[in-house]
């Protein structure tokens, strides 16, 4: 394949701060939505994109997300000894995944550009994709995002970034692009600009990164170059817009809904749509839900 595209990086370093005090002992990433943590959300969605080398960048506090994808051999046989079958099967898919997955520790928390930069020594000189672990995608089994992103790119070679449309009250909460007018010769427009969290007043848009992203090997010469902000840390899309300066990134619109997961009423919101999507409790719930509507 010319642009093979085989490793996604997912960050999970960061401590949740957000999602204080339920995040003190636990990591955000294994906060539940309805049966699963969220970061099994995440690594089902690399898995369906056919990514096959997941790189977790993480931190101390962060064993039981490791833990939860490997295998529980007492939890196994204890399912297996009460004839829970259904379950079982449920666990051990967990530990099955058709996916090779790696850890490395950020050893110091210097943000989002830096937890990426930690990847370097896996990633190599191959390309690769990013998912944020906190930004959840409504499931859509007839298309995946990512999967097109990947896709795109193996064929043209183009990085490319997933977009969302922010409401006017969100914009200082994301990176805010600037499109290119012009269509590249596939069809896709380019990103021009990105500014990390800017005033509604001086936002170019309102399409935001939604936590999907797809990069040459570039994007690591750009991580290293850009500067710690004002707190000290370096920031992803720092480095996204000097890799725009020799670097084409197009778009690819978000389908499907998008849940901030780091955030109190994004997390609530996951769980209400997975909750009326679930075949076991899903009709119950939807009922519960009309009654509060009343």
């Amino acid at each position: 394949m010319k642009n093979s595209l085989k490793k996604i990086v997912i960050p999970i370093a960061g401590l949740g701060t957000r999602m204080l005090p339920a995040t003190k002992a636990i990591p955000k990433e294994m906060l539940p939505v309805v049966d699963k943590p969220i970061i099994q959300y995440i690594v089902e969605e690399a898995v369906e994109a056919k990514f096959n080398e997941i790189i977790l960048i993480t931190h101390s506090s962060k064993a039981s997300v490791e833990n939860h994808f490997d295998k529980s051999f007492e939890l196994e046989a204890t399912l297996e000894k009460r004839v829970k079958r259904g379950l079982l099967k449920e666990i051990k898919s967990i530990s099955r995944l058709n996916v090779t997955i790696q850890s490395i520790r950020q050893g110091e928390a210097k943000g989002l550009g830096h937890a990426i930069l930690c990847s370097r020594s896996i990633v190599g000189d191959e390309p690769f994709a990013i998912t944020l672990p906190d930004m959840l995608i409504s499931s859509d089994k007839k298309s995946s995002s990512l999967l097109e992103m990947k896709n795109e790119f193996e064929i043209s070679g183009d990085s490319s970034i997933l977009l969302g449309k922010a409401k006017k009250t969100e914009i200082s909460r994301y990176g805010i692009v600037k499109l290119s007018n012009k269509k590249n010769k596939r069809g896709f427009r380019k990103i021009e600009k990105i500014i990390e969290k800017p005033k509604m007043n001086i936002a170019p848009s309102s399409l935001f990164a939604a936590g999907r992203y797809i990069f040459t090997n570039k994007i690591f010469n750009s991580l290293s170059r850009v500067k710690p902000d004002k707190s000290g840390e370096i920031q992803l899309t720092d480095a996204i817009q000097d890799f725009l300066l020799n670097e084409e990134v197009i778009c690819f619109n978000l389908k499907g809904d998008l849940f901030d997961c780091g955030d109190k009423l994004g997390y609530l919101k996951a769980i209400v749509h997975k909750a009326q999507e679930d075949e076991d409790i899903g009709k119950e719930f939807k009922k519960y839900i009309k009654k509060l509507s009343y």
